[in-house]
């Protein structure tokens, strides 16, 4: 019992900031989402459109952040430091490669990108002024974000949330500014949103520098960066790619659905974004809890503790259903507040309040398939499953059948989003069967 208690003490000592800072984060969006309703609807849902090209880079981002974790935090287990630098480097050299890419996209050709998602000229052009002007974050975002993931592993995950927390409420503070057009600030509407999301990533990415400059954090190394060791870079990419590839056909699959709502009218698609941001805020737990999960067994494994790591992935399997079922009643519990706070026309609100509902449901699955997904298989070198299950499952099954109920059928909205939170039960059954096969229970490292 001690044992366990100590178990879920090192848990949330790792998962409290990591989590408050994935609060935080969808805080940013829901700010956004907030203030841009008071303006006008359609700004509302430019933005959320527009929005899907910052979630597509983070899923760039985050696989390379992922893989960087899984090897990292067997290394740190054996107190490796040269080597996590060394991933270090690697990490944040494709990071900031693909942060250029998407800055450049964003500045240069933002309405071909806003036409992806939506046929509305009015919602293309707002979306297209929003995306030019917050092309500079992405970049920006790549520098930090890998820094952030580092600092999880090298228990510095408070100074993390800390810098990334500071930065949000900097956003949101400049979001009313420079929407609104408060005191000597200008009324910028849309693209005052997207200038409080690139003020605030210059912020924090001055206090990540002057976290490194203090040696809070382990050092970004530009001569590893340019050339890193071969073998150390094969391992990397054996384990990153399919995290990228599992990131972009689960991403893809979540961005089609933005699609798919996004041609069934603004309503549908005001209603899917606020749905969807009160969801990120409530799972912000369960994420956290999934990459603490991740990083306490990466370690176990890292220094050869494979029952221990076995007899851990237990009860956190048991704590994400607990987790995920408290998360569900708090979502249905702030519907009613939910619904008083956002200012949305009758049918939004009416489509806004069964998808929420929906979303109370999902979350469970969201929440188990987290932790062993995100958490439990990566931490053993374990990525290709999760590739192969969230591809087939959305590509296959959910993403077909939202396409043939949303335009061959017609159904109504609410079925068609009903079609669209079937993914994480549709995989449930796959997933925890491999679990218990235990392939994941590896030492990774190499000496």
């Amino acid at each position: 019992m001690d044992n366990k208690k100590e178990l879920y003490r090192q848990l949330f000592r790792i998962v409290t900031p990591i989590a408050f800072q994935f609060l935080m984060t969808s805080l940013v969006t829901a700010s956004d989402a907030f203030m841009l309703g008071f303006l006008d609807q359609d700004s509302l849902s430019a933005a959320s459109l527009a929005g899907q090209a910052a979630f597509v880079f983070s899923l760039f981002y985050g696989a390379f952040v992922f893989g960087c974790n899984v090897l990292a935090a067997q290394y740190w287990g054996k107190r490796d430091i040269r080597t996590v630098e060394e991933v270090l480097a690697v990490t944040m050299r494709y990071s900031l490669l693909t942060g250029a890419f998407f800055t450049a996209a964003a500045f240069a050709v933002p309405e071909p990108i806003m036409h992806i998602f939506t046929s509305d000229p009015k919602l293309v052009e707002a979306g297209a002024a929003y995306l030019r002007m917050v092309a500079l974050s992405y970049i920006l975002t790549g520098f930090t974000q890998a820094y952030f993931g580092i600092m999880k592993i090298c228990d510095r995950a408070k100074l993390s949330s800390l810098i990334g927390s500071s930065a949000v409420v900097l956003n949101i503070i400049l979001n009313a500014l420079l929407i609104f057009g408060l005191g000597p600030f200008p009324r910028m509407g849309i693209e005052g949103a997207a200038l409080a999301t690139v003020i605030s990533r210059v912020i924090e990415t001055a206090l990540v520098i002057a976290a490194v400059a203090g040696k809070l954090c382990p050092p970004l190394r530009i001569n590893l960066m340019l050339r890193s060791g071969r073998e150390l870079t094969r391992d990397y990419w054996h384990y990153t790619l399919p995290i990228l590839i599992n990131q972009l056909g689960w991403g893809g699959g979540v961005a089609m659905y933005s699609v798919i709502m996004g041609h069934l009218g603004s309503d549908a698609t005001a209603a899917n974004s606020i749905a969807g941001i009160v969801r990120s805020m409530i799972a912000s737990l369960c994420w956290g809890i999934a990459s603490g999960v991740g990083i306490i067994i990466g370690g176990m494994l890292g220094r050869n503790e494979l029952e221990r790591a076995k007899k851990a992935g237990g009860s956190f399997v048991r704590f994400a259903i607990f987790t995920g079922a408290a998360s569900g009643l708090v979502i249905l519990a702030v519907i009613p507040l939910v619904m008083r706070v956002i200012s949305l026309n009758e049918q939004a609100q009416f489509y806004l309040k069964y998808m929420m509902c929906m979303a109370a449901y999902y979350i469970i699955g969201n929440s188990l398939n987290s932790t062993i997904i995100v958490g439990i298989f990566p931490a053993g070198g374990d990525t290709r499953f999760g590739m192969w299950c969230d591809v087939i499952t959305l590509w296959c099954v959910v993403v077909p059948l939202g396409l043939v109920g949303a335009f061959v059928l017609k159904l109504p909205v609410l079925a068609v989003a009903f079609i669209l939170t079937l993914d994480e039960f549709v995989k449930l059954p796959a997933v925890y069967r491999h679990y218990m096969k235990f392939v994941w229970l590896r030492n990774i490292t190499r000496e």
